[in-house]
């Protein structure tokens, strides 16, 4: 081999004396550890400005007319689908809804992040940030970790549900209750069952609402967590609404225009009395109940245990409003998507 025959074949590249010179500083655009932001999204309902809360109601409501009223504001964004509990019409209705939208969805089921491999939240939320522009969420656990991927992130999150709330949910009951009903001032509701994460999201939804009484009917030891009612208590104050929560449906009020239960085990919970089937019994809503108000609409937002909560005569009887608000998950996550879509950049 003669010496130039050494010589390699890339000069420009490697030079006579090996690897160039490397500017230690490097690129400007390399990235550092990103600078948390303040959070964005949706998280509870208690922290919607009511106006705001309206208009998601009333662009729930125009969507479910028509599908096509709008200009597919995702389109070229992509939106993370993150669930790690079992879902039926969220996960669809939000997956379905960021296409509709003209997004992208990327799904995340319950093993599929390298969460459950010890990788803190700060750091999945910074990696998800870099790639996502919105984040869909749904846990068992709290909100604060919602809240927590947001600012580490830098990006849109939206709470499909934790523990202490569902606010798609609510927005999607108000939609329904207004196609129902119309304008809602002064509507009377009794919700029936666990004060769990569903109640939480009317209590707030309602609280918005002018001269609105909702009255919340639940098991000795299973009420509304204090600091939600007392909260959504509060605000309600400021149209005139009205909470209540008793613990014996023989104290339900004598009007009422919309009857209301959800499955009694709530998705990723447990109860610590072995006899709870038994506290919960006499909340069961069946049709002697329901005549109890002759006018009155019957709401569940699913997936049902008909003899447990509800019969089946009045999950499927023609009061029934359970199979609109299943349907009404879609364009409520659509105007919810729509909002997150518009929060500026951090």
């Amino acid at each position: 081999m003669t010496e130039e025959s050494r010589v390699p074949a890339h000069p420009t590249l490697t030079g006579p004396g090996g690897p160039p010179a490397r500017d230690l500083a490097g690129p400007p655009d390399l990235l550092g550890v990103p600078t948390p932001a303040p959070e964005r999204g949706l998280f509870t309902l208690a922290e919607v400005e009511p106006e705001r809360l309206r208009r998601l109601v009333a662009r729930s409501v125009e969507l479910f007319r028509d599908r096509t009223a709008h200009d597919r504001p995702l389109r070229d964004r992509v939106v993370g689908v993150l669930f790690t509990r079992t879902s039926t019409r969220t996960r669809t209705a939000f997956q379905t809804g960021a296409v509709r939208l003209g997004g992208t969805p990327v799904t995340y089921g319950p093993g599929d992040l390298q969460l459950n491999t010890g990788e803190s939240l700060p750091d999945t939320g910074r990696v998800l940030g870099a790639m996502l522009d919105l984040l869909v969420a749904r846990t068992a656990g709290p909100l604060t970790e919602l809240r927590e991927l947001s600012r580490a992130g830098r990006l849109p999150v939206i709470n499909a549900m934790a523990a202490e709330e569902h606010p798609t949910q609510g927005v999607c009951d108000l939609a329904v209750l207004t196609l129902a009903y119309g304008d809602l001032s002064g509507i009377r509701l009794l919700y029936t069952g666990e004060g769990n994460n569903t109640a939480t999201a009317l209590a707030h939804g309602l609280a918005t609402v002018p001269g609105a009484h909702v009255t919340f009917a639940t098991p000795p030891g299973y009420g509304l967590p204090a600091d939600a009612l007392a909260l959504a208590r509060k605000n309600a104050e400021a149209v005139g609404a009205r909470l209540d929560e008793i613990h014996d449906l023989a104290d339900a009020p004598a009007e009422v225009d919309a009857v209301y239960t959800t499955r009694w085990q709530t998705t990723g919970t447990s109860k610590p009395d072995a006899s709870w089937r038994e506290i919960f019994r006499p909340f069961h809503v069946d049709a002697a109940l329901l005549d109890r108000w002759p006018g009155a609409l019957f709401l569940h937002d699913l997936p049902a245990h008909r003899g447990d909560e509800v019969a089946g005569e009045v999950l499927d009887g023609p009061r029934s409003l359970a199979w609109t608000q299943a349907a009404m998950k879609l364009t409520s996550a659509m105007a919810v998507l729509e909002h997150a879509a518009e929060s500026p950049p951090a």
